[in-house]
């Protein structure tokens, strides 16, 4: 019997000088950091603050923090990619092999959709919820630190197949037959398969703390038509993971067991249907765009109205449209596979339902517009990424109806034009909200603005290399290239596909810009400290201190209309003259800190691991250690403790408000 399963020196790919060298860079970074971290003797501070926080604002920022490093890696591989494609035309093949290239576009997609996109809208969301919603917490703070850990436990998963054993070859969809053992009969689908269990565990236990914090937990008066938009939007994104995510678990489940233990769902034998498969998981991947573009929405609605200094306009049509987006949602997932060969009924019915679903979208458009229009418009940085945005989704959303008529999508299914469309919408609407977002609210989370000349480079290197990147794919998609192509005899293709490198080394440069414009900003904050509104904000989170205390509020606030905040502004500025009561503060209560998320995650990491190589022993181990790190964690004595009137009062004096609620 081998103590290892399938474990052995032969996963390590020694022969593989790019997997190696990439893999030496990555431990030797890592452990570099480690190392500093432990001469500097951060790691009791890290442990307390950081690692076993259940603040939901270091929980957000930790997902941040992820996301962006995980963009790093999810953007080597791309640019490895159009390296590849730029130069293996004819007679040249390029300096990456078949099955490299296979394992670098599954992993750039599964990596950016899961461990980029979610995590930053899941990190926006953790740190404003609550605070827009002026309360003092999320429904479940200990199960909001579970739930990152476990992506974070996913996030390690993908990352050690670059170092032993494979990722999938299948891309990020992974479509049997391909990812069933007949075909992949590696461990590189088994790791896409328990990361993404893992960490999708984490993803909806989120969405439903994030549905219960919001249905539940709002402060005094604030109705449902009280809530600022990104509450709104961020309701329907976590309506849509409750509903669409067990799909997803479901759907990884029954491969699972396909390849685990010789079931037939998807196989072609024993009367398996491999299109069930497709259709399980269109039923979750279509509304996983609107989970990832619903948030950003909001974060361009809260940006519009701040920096036009006016009210969203039309509040609420903006609210049926975000509800509407929420439900059409699930009627569209058939337009992924017109070429399946269903009736015509079937596709017609779908293709409509997809345009339909571009109405509220448009509605949100013009909103913003109308906002803007008649504003005293301050172009600072978040606003700059919301004009990118408006200007880029509409141009991804027009070819997203252009392909939901079913004999043009017949044309261009499975081509480039599909890949340019699809990175019009994410990259234009999520990692463009995303980014407006960070330097939006990046003041609240840490006291000081980010630097506005870097931000504004980063945001041009993106803007330009996107359209540089991804407007040539467009052409090659009419030109009949298909996607994941590792080699092709076309030469008149190269030359677009050499511009699209070229826009991908632009992209690189706004990240870069990005980095400095955080040590830039990091070295100059004494200059660049704010106070709690430094925007002059509409919405509760300007109201605390920045940044906020554990705590958030001292009182709750008491809302009256929607943009309470700005009112109560308002108000405080024309009874300028009135002396300010005394307050009568009373002791509240703070959760504990709590290791079980990261232990869990901990024990996670090892059953996934032993699952993908079959290390049954271990896989046993890990479950029993995470079965006992829950009873351990069930069974505790105390769960919060209690800030004294004192220390409320103290820091209020010290971080004064301009208007007490």
């Amino acid at each position: 019997m081998n103590l290892l399963g399938k474990l052995s020196w032969n996963a390590v790919p020694f022969d593989q000088p790019i997997v190696m060298g990439a893999s030496g860079g990555v431990v030797l970074a890592i452990g570099g950091i480690l190392a500093w971290v432990t001469l500097k003797g951060y790691w009791p501070f890290l442990w307390r603050e950081w690692i076993t926080s259940v603040d939901h604002k270091r929980i957000g920022v930790m997902y941040f923090l992820l996301a962006l490093v995980m963009l790093l890696r999810g953007f080597a591989d791309a640019i490895m990619m159009r390296a590849q494609q730029a130069v293996a035309a004819g007679g040249a093949q390029g300096y990456l092999p078949p099955e490299h290239f296979d394992q670098i576009f599954s992993a750039h997609g599964t990596i950016m959709i899961f461990f980029v996109a979610m995590p930053l809208v899941i990190g926006l969301m953790n740190f404003v919820l609550p605070l827009q919603l002026g309360i003092r917490d999320v429904a479940f703070p200990t199960l909001n630190s579970v739930s990152f850990w476990l992506t974070a436990s996913g996030v390690l998963l993908i990352n050690v197949s670059l170092v032993v054993g494979e990722f999938a070859q299948t891309g990020w969809v992974a479509y049997p037959p391909l990812s069933g053992l007949q075909f992949s009969p590696g461990v590189g689908v088994d790791y896409y398969l328990w990361s993404l269990q893992i960490s999708g565990i984490g993803t909806l236990l989120t969405g439903i703390n994030f549905v219960t914090t919001i249905l539940k937990l709002r402060a005094p008066g604030m109705g449902y038509m009280r809530m600022p938009v990104f509450c709104w939007t961020a309701l329907a994104a976590n309506l849509l993971i409750v509903a669409a995510f067990p799909v997803l678990t479901a759907t990884f489940g029954m491969l699972l067991l396909d390849r685990y233990l010789g079931f037939h769902f998807f196989t072609v034998a024993a009367q398996g249907n491999a299109m069930m498969y497709v259709n399980l998981f269109w039923v979750w991947g279509h509304p996983e765009v609107y989970i990832l573009v619903l948030p950003a929405f909001g974060v361009f609605s809260e940006v519009v109205a701040t920096f036009s200094g006016k009210p969203l306009f039309g509040y609420r049509s903006m609210v049926a449209a975000t509800m509407a987006i929420c439900v059409l949602s699930f009627l569209v997932w058939l337009h992924h596979f017109f070429t399946m060969g269903a009736s015509a009924d079937v596709n017609g019915f779908f293709g409509v339902m997809t345009m339909i679903i571009a109405v509220p979208t448009g509605v949100k458009i013009f909103n913003w517009l109308f906002t803007m229009y008649g504003g005293r418009v301050r172009f600072t940085v978040p606003v700059l990424w919301a004009l990118g945005f408006m200007v880029t989704f509409v141009i991804g959303g027009m070819t997203g109806v252009l392909m939901a008529v079913p004999p043009a999508d017949f044309q261009l299914h499975n081509s480039l034009f599909l890949v340019a469309h699809f990175h019009n919408v994410i990259i234009g609407g999520v990692v463009f909200g995303a980014m407006a977002g960070y330097n939006y609210w990046f003041p609240k989370a840490f006291g000081f603005r980010l630097d506005e000349r870097w931000g504004k480079i980063s945001f041009w290197c993106w803007l330009v290399g996107f359209y540089v990147a991804f407007m040539p794919l467009y052409v090659l998609g009419l030109m009949g290239m298909t996607r994941r192509m590792q080699h092709y005899d076309n030469l008149n293709w190269q030359p677009w596909l050499e511009v699209a490198a070229i826009g991908a080394v632009i992209i690189f440069a706004g990240i870069v810009a990005q980095i400095v414009q955080l040590v830039v900003s990091i070295r100059a904050r004494e200059q660049l400290r704010v106070n709690g509104d430094p925007w002059d904000g509409r919405t509760l989170e300007w109201s605390t201190a920045s940044p906020p205390p554990a705590w958030n509020y001292a009182f709750l606030p008491q809302v009256v209309e929607t943009d309470s905040y700005w009112t109560m502004k308002k108000l405080a500025r024309a009874k300028k003259a009135e002396p300010i009561k005394a307050r009568n503060y009373q002791p509240i209560e703070v959760p504990l800190n709590s290791p079980i998320g990261f232990v869990t995650a901990f024990f996670a990491v090892v059953t996934g691991f032993a699952l993908i190589w079959h290390i049954w022993w271990m896989a046993a181990f890990g479950a029993l250690g995470a079965f006992a790190t829950l009873i351990v964690f069930a069974f505790r004595n105390e769960e919060e403790f209690e800030v004294s009137p004192e220390t409320i009062a103290q820091f209020d004096r010290t971080h004064p408000q301009e208007v007490a609620l």
